[in-house]
């Protein structure tokens, strides 16, 4: 039972779908930092500029204790303060949308080359059967007789 087990969870582990999932995974980590990267210092900035040079990391509201305020995040934080973090949300917001549009952008090109693939296989395959118009059966393309209802094909 264990070797079947074991032999089940071999064949599962070196198809190609978990490879391409392990790749993926890797890929999407190592991207993860750049698309932050990206929306708390190339997107964001102008947003909080137009916005009247609001800073959306700095974001919050304090829970606890009330009445007291924090000039940043980080003190409120450092004090020990209950805050709901908005700006830190709406950037993880914006990051999940680039992300996702990235992913999409991706998965349109890979399916575009599938297709593209598909075609072109499509093209190269030869037709090699004909239907007979007397009995509907399937015969070669260079069948001068129908095989079944011995009908002579032009």
């Amino acid at each position: 039972m264990i070797k079947a087990f074991l032999k089940e969870f071999k064949e599962f582990a070196v198809k190609g779908n978990v490879i391409d999932m392990a790749v993926g995974i890797i890929i999407g980590g190592a991207f993860s930092p750049i698309v932050n990267s990206l929306v708390s210092d190339i997107i964001m900035p102008p947003i909080g500029y137009v916005l009247g040079n609001v800073d959306f990391s700095n974001l919050f509201f304090v829970i606890t204790p009330k009445g007291q305020h924090f000039a940043s995040l980080a003190d409120a934080k450092t004090a020990g303060a209950v805050t709901v973090n908005y700006g830190v949300f709406i950037n993880t917001l914006i990051s999940f949308a680039i992300v996702s549009f990235a992913v999409f952008l991706l998965v349109k090109a890979i399916n575009k080359i599938r297709l593209e693939r598909k075609e072109e296989t499509a093209k190269e395959e030869v037709q090699t059967t004909k239907t007979c118009p007397y009995c509907c059966s399937t015969i070669n393309i260079n069948a001068k007789k129908c095989p079944f209802c011995t009908s002579e094909l032009n």
